[in-house]
Protein backbone atom coordinates (compact mmCIF):
# COMPACT_ATOMS: atom_id res chain seq x y z
CA UNK A 1 0.00 0.00 0.00
CA UNK A 2 1.44 3.66 -0.67
CA UNK A 3 1.70 5.54 1.47
CA UNK A 4 1.66 9.69 1.85
CA UNK A 5 4.85 10.67 4.26
CA UNK A 6 5.87 13.97 4.68
CA UNK A 7 9.68 14.81 5.59
CA UNK A 8 10.79 17.69 7.48
CA UNK A 9 14.10 18.82 6.61
CA UNK A 10 15.71 18.94 3.39
CA UNK A 11 19.13 18.20 4.58
CA UNK A 12 21.34 14.88 3.33
CA UNK A 13 18.75 12.90 6.01
CA UNK A 14 15.81 14.28 4.79
CA UNK A 15 16.84 13.81 0.62
CA UNK A 16 18.07 10.08 0.97
CA UNK A 17 14.90 8.98 3.40
CA UNK A 18 12.68 10.52 0.39
CA UNK A 19 15.02 8.60 -2.21
CA UNK A 20 14.37 5.45 -0.41
CA UNK A 21 10.55 5.77 0.00
CA UNK A 22 9.94 6.95 -3.00
CA UNK A 23 11.67 3.59 -4.50
CA UNK A 24 8.79 1.53 -2.62
CA UNK A 25 6.02 3.76 -4.28
CA UNK A 26 5.57 6.02 -1.43
CA UNK A 27 4.00 9.66 -1.79
CA UNK A 28 6.58 12.16 -0.66
CA UNK A 29 6.53 15.22 0.08
CA UNK A 30 10.14 17.48 1.74
CA UNK A 31 9.33 21.06 3.84
CA UNK A 32 12.13 22.65 4.84
CA UNK A 33 12.27 25.84 6.51
CA UNK A 34 15.09 27.46 3.91
CA UNK A 35 15.87 27.67 0.70
CA UNK A 36 17.94 23.93 0.71
CA UNK A 37 21.12 25.46 -0.55
CA UNK A 38 22.90 25.97 2.59
CA UNK A 39 23.61 24.55 5.87
CA UNK A 40 25.08 21.51 7.29
CA UNK A 41 24.54 19.50 4.16
CA UNK A 42 26.76 21.45 2.20
CA UNK A 43 29.63 22.93 4.46
CA UNK A 44 30.72 19.58 5.52
CA UNK A 45 33.93 17.15 5.16
CA UNK A 46 32.31 15.39 2.66
CA UNK A 47 33.97 12.31 4.35
CA UNK A 48 32.18 8.77 4.47
CA UNK A 49 34.11 7.30 7.55
CA UNK A 50 33.99 3.99 8.81
CA UNK A 51 37.26 5.29 10.41
CA UNK A 52 35.24 7.20 12.75
CA UNK A 53 33.64 4.41 15.43
CA UNK A 54 34.89 6.31 18.29
CA UNK A 55 32.10 8.33 19.69
CA UNK A 56 31.99 11.84 20.55
CA UNK A 57 31.26 11.61 23.99
CA UNK A 58 34.09 9.86 24.28
CA UNK A 59 36.53 9.78 27.86
CA UNK A 60 38.44 12.42 28.67
CA UNK A 61 35.78 15.36 26.20
CA UNK A 62 34.74 16.82 29.46
CA UNK A 63 38.28 17.69 30.84
CA UNK A 64 38.98 19.21 27.12
CA UNK A 65 35.59 21.24 26.97
CA UNK A 66 36.65 22.49 30.34
CA UNK A 67 39.69 23.69 29.15
CA UNK A 68 38.62 24.88 25.80
CA UNK A 69 35.94 26.79 26.56
CA UNK A 70 36.70 30.09 27.30
CA UNK A 71 39.23 30.15 24.42
CA UNK A 72 36.98 31.03 21.21
CA UNK A 73 39.72 29.83 18.51
CA UNK A 74 39.78 25.99 20.65
CA UNK A 75 38.77 23.05 18.23
CA UNK A 76 35.55 22.63 20.58
CA UNK A 77 34.21 25.82 21.93
CA UNK A 78 31.39 25.35 25.03
CA UNK A 79 29.75 28.81 24.47
CA UNK A 80 28.78 28.72 28.70
CA UNK A 81 25.00 29.77 29.24
CA UNK A 82 22.23 28.77 31.59
CA UNK A 83 20.21 26.91 29.37
CA UNK A 84 17.89 24.26 30.70
CA UNK A 85 18.21 22.34 27.90
CA UNK A 86 21.94 22.53 27.28
CA UNK A 87 22.37 21.80 30.93
CA UNK A 88 20.65 18.75 30.41
CA UNK A 89 22.82 17.65 27.06
CA UNK A 90 25.40 18.47 29.10
CA UNK A 91 24.93 16.02 31.87
CA UNK A 92 23.50 13.36 29.71
CA UNK A 93 26.90 13.50 27.60
CA UNK A 94 28.89 13.55 30.88
CA UNK A 95 27.04 9.94 31.95
CA UNK A 96 27.72 8.74 28.67
CA UNK A 97 31.32 9.93 28.00
CA UNK A 98 32.55 5.92 30.25
CA UNK A 99 34.84 4.00 28.55
CA UNK A 100 31.84 1.10 28.84
CA UNK A 101 29.32 3.10 26.62
CA UNK A 102 32.25 3.84 24.12
CA UNK A 103 33.46 0.06 23.89
CA UNK A 104 29.88 -0.89 23.38
CA UNK A 105 28.87 1.65 20.64
CA UNK A 106 31.97 0.94 18.53
CA UNK A 107 30.85 -2.04 16.23
CA UNK A 108 27.37 0.11 16.37
CA UNK A 109 29.12 3.13 14.50
CA UNK A 110 31.57 1.38 12.30
CA UNK A 111 28.36 -0.95 10.86
CA UNK A 112 26.27 1.68 9.78
CA UNK A 113 29.34 3.73 8.66
CA UNK A 114 29.97 0.43 6.45
CA UNK A 115 26.32 0.22 5.65
CA UNK A 116 26.32 3.53 4.22
CA UNK A 117 29.30 3.41 2.41
CA UNK A 118 27.89 0.10 0.06
CA UNK A 119 24.95 2.59 -0.43
CA UNK A 120 26.91 5.26 -1.68
CA UNK A 121 28.36 2.84 -3.67
CA UNK A 122 25.30 1.17 -4.89
CA UNK A 123 23.83 4.90 -5.85
CA UNK A 124 27.20 5.67 -7.83
CA UNK A 125 26.87 2.34 -9.48
CA UNK A 126 23.31 2.48 -10.25
CA UNK A 127 24.33 5.10 -13.47
CA UNK A 128 21.08 7.23 -12.07
CA UNK A 129 24.10 10.04 -10.71
CA UNK A 130 26.79 11.69 -11.56
CA UNK A 131 28.42 12.73 -8.28
CA UNK A 132 32.02 13.03 -7.37
CA UNK A 133 32.56 10.00 -5.09
CA UNK A 134 36.52 8.76 -4.41
CA UNK A 135 37.42 6.01 -2.31
CA UNK A 136 41.09 6.98 -1.34
CA UNK A 137 40.82 6.51 2.41
CA UNK A 138 41.89 9.31 5.41
CA UNK A 139 45.15 10.21 6.44
CA UNK A 140 44.94 10.82 10.43
CA UNK A 141 48.19 12.99 10.24
CA UNK A 142 50.10 14.05 13.67
CA UNK A 143 52.89 16.27 14.38
CA UNK A 144 53.84 15.32 18.01
CA UNK A 145 54.83 11.52 19.42
CA UNK A 146 52.12 11.46 21.99
CA UNK A 147 49.17 12.22 19.40
CA UNK A 148 50.53 9.95 17.24
CA UNK A 149 50.64 7.05 19.94
CA UNK A 150 46.72 8.26 20.67
CA UNK A 151 45.72 7.56 16.92
CA UNK A 152 47.87 4.02 16.48
CA UNK A 153 45.91 2.77 20.05
CA UNK A 154 42.62 3.61 17.70
CA UNK A 155 43.97 2.13 14.94
CA UNK A 156 44.69 -0.91 16.42
CA UNK A 157 41.35 -1.09 17.33
CA UNK A 158 40.18 -0.40 13.88
CA UNK A 159 42.23 -3.35 12.89
CA UNK A 160 40.33 -5.68 15.35
CA UNK A 161 37.15 -4.17 13.98
CA UNK A 162 38.03 -5.47 10.60
CA UNK A 163 39.26 -1.81 8.98
CA UNK A 164 42.70 -1.83 7.03
CA UNK A 165 44.99 0.49 8.93
CA UNK A 166 48.45 1.29 8.25
CA UNK A 167 50.69 3.33 10.80
CA UNK A 168 52.93 5.91 8.07
CA UNK A 169 55.65 7.37 8.75
CA UNK A 170 56.74 10.74 6.95
CA UNK A 171 58.49 9.03 4.33
CA UNK A 172 55.46 6.96 3.47
CA UNK A 173 53.28 10.07 3.72
CA UNK A 174 55.05 11.71 1.06
CA UNK A 175 54.57 9.05 -1.53
CA UNK A 176 51.13 9.66 -1.12
CA UNK A 177 51.11 13.46 -1.15
CA UNK A 178 53.76 14.18 -3.81
CA UNK A 179 52.82 17.35 -4.79
CA UNK A 180 53.05 19.14 -1.43
CA UNK A 181 55.19 18.75 1.57
CA UNK A 182 53.77 18.02 5.34
CA UNK A 183 55.14 19.36 8.04
CA UNK A 184 54.42 16.24 10.34
CA UNK A 185 55.80 12.76 12.48
CA UNK A 186 53.41 10.52 10.45
CA UNK A 187 50.10 9.48 9.95
CA UNK A 188 47.82 6.60 10.36
CA UNK A 189 45.49 5.67 7.39
CA UNK A 190 42.44 3.86 7.33
CA UNK A 191 41.37 2.93 3.59
CA UNK A 192 37.84 2.40 4.58
CA UNK A 193 37.08 5.59 3.84
CA UNK A 194 35.39 7.96 1.18
CA UNK A 195 34.90 11.35 0.43
CA UNK A 196 32.45 13.37 -1.93
CA UNK A 197 31.82 16.73 -3.01
CA UNK A 198 28.37 17.51 -1.51
CA UNK A 199 26.62 20.28 -2.79
CA UNK A 200 27.30 18.74 -5.82
CA UNK A 201 25.19 15.68 -4.84
CA UNK A 202 22.84 17.58 -2.99
CA UNK A 203 21.78 19.62 -6.41
CA UNK A 204 21.65 16.34 -7.96
CA UNK A 205 19.97 14.46 -5.83
CA UNK A 206 17.25 17.08 -6.07
CA UNK A 207 16.95 17.16 -9.03
CA UNK A 208 16.37 13.36 -9.01
CA UNK A 209 13.48 13.26 -6.56
CA UNK A 210 11.72 15.70 -8.45
CA UNK A 211 11.73 13.95 -11.68
CA UNK A 212 10.67 11.01 -9.82
CA UNK A 213 7.55 13.01 -8.58
CA UNK A 214 8.72 13.51 -4.63
CA UNK A 215 7.35 17.17 -4.31
CA UNK A 216 9.75 20.14 -2.06
CA UNK A 217 8.07 23.28 -0.29
CA UNK A 218 11.32 25.47 0.33
CA UNK A 219 11.19 28.49 2.95
CA UNK A 220 7.99 26.98 4.68
CA UNK A 221 8.44 26.31 8.36
CA UNK A 222 6.07 23.93 10.40
CA UNK A 223 3.98 26.09 12.76
CA UNK A 224 2.18 23.28 14.73
CA UNK A 225 1.67 19.27 15.01
CA UNK A 226 -1.72 18.07 15.60
CA UNK A 227 -1.60 14.61 17.35
CA UNK A 228 -4.84 12.29 18.04
CA UNK A 229 -4.75 9.21 19.74
CA UNK A 230 -0.93 9.03 19.44
CA UNK A 231 -1.19 9.86 15.92
CA UNK A 232 0.41 12.93 13.81
CA UNK A 233 -3.31 14.03 11.87
CA UNK A 234 -2.00 17.53 11.28
CA UNK A 235 1.51 19.01 9.85
CA UNK A 236 0.80 22.81 9.54
CA UNK A 237 3.28 25.05 7.96
CA UNK A 238 2.96 28.91 7.50
CA UNK A 239 1.74 28.27 4.09
CA UNK A 240 -0.68 25.41 4.18
CA UNK A 241 -1.33 21.83 5.92
CA UNK A 242 -1.01 18.06 5.19
CA UNK A 243 -2.73 15.20 6.81
CA UNK A 244 0.43 12.21 5.80
CA UNK A 245 -0.13 8.52 7.12
CA UNK A 246 3.69 9.20 8.10
CA UNK A 247 5.79 11.84 9.14
CA UNK A 248 9.58 11.54 8.99
CA UNK A 249 11.70 14.13 11.10
CA UNK A 250 14.96 14.90 9.59
CA UNK A 251 15.03 18.48 10.60
CA UNK A 252 18.47 18.34 12.21
CA UNK A 253 19.39 21.01 15.27
CA UNK A 254 15.87 22.44 14.59
CA UNK A 255 14.03 18.71 15.50
CA UNK A 256 13.91 19.04 19.08
CA UNK A 257 11.50 22.56 18.77
CA UNK A 258 8.99 20.00 16.59
CA UNK A 259 9.29 17.27 19.40
CA UNK A 260 8.39 19.48 21.91
CA UNK A 261 5.29 20.11 20.26
CA UNK A 262 4.54 16.47 21.03
CA UNK A 263 5.37 16.21 24.40
CA UNK A 264 8.36 14.31 23.08
CA UNK A 265 12.18 15.30 24.22
CA UNK A 266 14.70 14.92 21.95
CA UNK A 267 18.06 15.92 23.36
CA UNK A 268 20.27 17.47 20.41
CA UNK A 269 22.57 20.55 20.75
CA UNK A 270 23.56 22.45 17.53
CA UNK A 271 27.56 22.14 17.28
CA UNK A 272 28.66 24.78 14.74
CA UNK A 273 31.34 23.98 12.38
CA UNK A 274 33.18 26.07 9.40
CA UNK A 275 34.73 25.46 6.47
CA UNK A 276 36.80 27.26 3.81
CA UNK A 277 37.25 26.62 0.65
CA UNK A 278 40.18 27.38 -2.00
CA UNK A 279 39.57 27.18 -5.49
CA UNK A 280 43.71 27.65 -6.52
CA UNK A 281 45.32 24.88 -6.69
CA UNK A 282 46.76 23.44 -3.69
CA UNK A 283 48.55 19.91 -4.76
CA UNK A 284 46.14 18.03 -1.95
CA UNK A 285 45.39 14.86 -3.52
CA UNK A 286 44.55 12.70 0.24
CA UNK A 287 41.64 13.29 2.66
CA UNK A 288 43.36 14.14 5.99
CA UNK A 289 42.09 14.94 9.52
CA UNK A 290 44.87 17.05 11.31
CA UNK A 291 44.97 15.72 14.51
CA UNK A 292 46.01 18.06 16.80
CA UNK A 293 43.68 21.02 15.40
CA UNK A 294 40.77 18.82 14.34
CA UNK A 295 40.73 20.40 11.21
CA UNK A 296 39.69 18.23 8.30
CA UNK A 297 41.06 18.89 4.46
CA UNK A 298 39.62 16.94 1.79
CA UNK A 299 39.95 17.46 -2.18
CA UNK A 300 37.06 18.20 -3.63
CA UNK A 301 35.45 18.67 -7.27
CA UNK A 302 37.50 21.54 -8.20
CA UNK A 303 38.63 22.72 -5.07
CA UNK A 304 39.93 21.95 -1.34
CA UNK A 305 37.82 22.10 1.41
CA UNK A 306 39.37 22.96 4.59
CA UNK A 307 36.64 22.40 7.38
CA UNK A 308 36.65 21.96 11.22
CA UNK A 309 35.64 23.11 15.19
CA UNK A 310 32.87 22.35 17.14
CA UNK A 311 30.65 24.97 18.67
CA UNK A 312 28.15 24.49 20.47
CA UNK A 313 26.76 28.42 21.34
CA UNK A 314 22.93 27.32 20.26
CA UNK A 315 21.61 28.11 17.06
CA UNK A 316 22.45 30.59 15.19
CA UNK A 317 24.24 31.30 11.86
CA UNK A 318 26.82 33.94 13.50
CA UNK A 319 30.37 33.27 11.61
CA UNK A 320 33.68 33.99 14.51
CA UNK A 321 36.46 35.25 12.21
CA UNK A 322 39.00 33.83 15.42
CA UNK A 323 37.37 30.30 14.68
CA UNK A 324 37.44 30.27 10.72
CA UNK A 325 41.32 31.97 11.41
CA UNK A 326 42.50 29.25 13.36
CA UNK A 327 41.17 26.55 10.79
CA UNK A 328 43.53 28.23 8.24
CA UNK A 329 46.47 28.82 10.52
CA UNK A 330 46.17 25.61 11.21
CA UNK A 331 46.16 24.23 7.94
CA UNK A 332 49.23 26.62 7.04
CA UNK A 333 50.86 24.74 9.86
CA UNK A 334 51.18 21.25 8.47
CA UNK A 335 51.13 21.89 4.49
CA UNK A 336 54.38 23.62 3.97
CA UNK A 337 53.64 26.90 1.43
CA UNK A 338 50.15 26.30 1.46
CA UNK A 339 48.74 29.87 1.40
CA UNK A 340 44.66 30.47 2.23
CA UNK A 341 44.29 34.08 1.07
CA UNK A 342 42.03 36.73 2.43
CA UNK A 343 39.25 36.10 0.20
CA UNK A 344 38.85 32.62 0.78
CA UNK A 345 38.39 33.13 4.49
CA UNK A 346 35.84 35.90 4.50
CA UNK A 347 34.05 33.35 2.05
CA UNK A 348 33.65 31.30 5.12
CA UNK A 349 30.49 29.28 5.47
CA UNK A 350 29.15 27.54 8.61
CA UNK A 351 26.86 24.30 9.29
CA UNK A 352 24.71 23.49 12.40
CA UNK A 353 25.47 19.78 13.34
CA UNK A 354 22.88 17.96 15.09
CA UNK A 355 24.95 16.42 18.38
CA UNK A 356 23.03 13.66 20.78
CA UNK A 357 24.89 13.59 24.06
CA UNK A 358 26.28 10.08 23.15
CA UNK A 359 27.45 10.21 19.86
CA UNK A 360 24.85 8.08 17.93
CA UNK A 361 22.25 9.41 16.05
CA UNK A 362 18.36 8.52 16.65
CA UNK A 363 16.68 6.77 14.40
CA UNK A 364 13.53 5.04 14.75
CA UNK A 365 9.93 5.98 16.11
CA UNK A 366 8.87 6.47 19.62
CA UNK A 367 6.51 5.09 21.63
CA UNK A 368 5.00 8.33 22.22
CA UNK A 369 3.63 8.90 18.28
CA UNK A 370 3.26 5.98 16.33
CA UNK A 371 3.51 7.15 12.63
CA UNK A 372 6.76 9.67 13.63
CA UNK A 373 10.10 8.47 12.62
CA UNK A 374 12.60 10.44 13.83
CA UNK A 375 15.87 10.82 12.05
CA UNK A 376 17.92 13.26 13.63
CA UNK A 377 21.11 13.54 15.75
CA UNK A 378 23.78 12.69 13.37
CA UNK A 379 26.13 15.39 15.01
CA UNK A 380 29.93 14.99 12.65
CA UNK A 381 28.79 11.75 10.87
CA UNK A 382 25.42 13.17 9.04
CA UNK A 383 26.88 12.57 5.52
CA UNK A 384 28.81 9.77 5.90
CA UNK A 385 24.97 8.35 7.43
CA UNK A 386 22.91 10.02 5.17
CA UNK A 387 22.03 6.64 2.76
CA UNK A 388 22.14 4.21 5.64
CA UNK A 389 19.35 6.42 7.58
CA UNK A 390 17.51 6.86 4.72
CA UNK A 391 17.20 2.90 4.05
CA UNK A 392 16.53 2.59 7.81
CA UNK A 393 13.76 5.16 7.81
CA UNK A 394 12.08 3.43 4.45
CA UNK A 395 12.10 0.58 6.14
CA UNK A 396 10.61 1.40 9.64
CA UNK A 397 8.05 3.24 7.55
CA UNK A 398 7.64 0.10 5.50
CA UNK A 399 7.76 -2.34 8.41
CA UNK A 400 10.01 -4.21 6.57
CA UNK A 401 13.40 -6.10 8.00
CA UNK A 402 15.77 -3.30 9.54
CA UNK A 403 18.92 -3.89 7.70
CA UNK A 404 20.38 -3.16 11.08
CA UNK A 405 19.36 -3.23 14.70
CA UNK A 406 17.92 0.26 15.74
CA UNK A 407 17.64 -0.40 19.01
CA UNK A 408 20.92 1.56 19.87
CA UNK A 409 19.62 4.50 18.01
CA UNK A 410 16.07 4.34 19.87
CA UNK A 411 14.57 7.93 20.19
CA UNK A 412 13.28 6.60 23.40
CA UNK A 413 16.63 5.87 24.97
CA UNK A 414 17.88 7.08 28.26
CA UNK A 415 20.26 8.88 29.11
Amino acid sequence: MSKDVVIIGGGIIGLCSAYYLKQEGCNVTVVDQSNMDSGASYVNAGYITPSHFIALAAPGMITKGLKWMFNTSSPLYVKPRLDKDFLQWAYAFKKSATKSRVEKSIAVIKDINLFSRDLYEDLKASQQFNFHYERKGLLMCYKTDKVGEEEWEIGQRGIQEGLGVKHLTKVEVDKLETQIDMNIKGAVYYDSDSHMTPNNFMHEMIARLKSYGVTFYKNEKVADIEVSKGKIVKVVTNKQVFNPDEVVLAAGSWSPSITKKLGLNIPVQAGKGYRIDVTKETGINYPAILCEAKVAVTPMDGFTRFAGTMELGGVNHAINPKRVEAIAKAAQGYYNGLNIAPKDKQAAQCGLRPCSPDGLPFIGKSQKCENLTIATGHAMMGWSLGPATGKLVSQTILDQESSLPLQPFSPDRKF
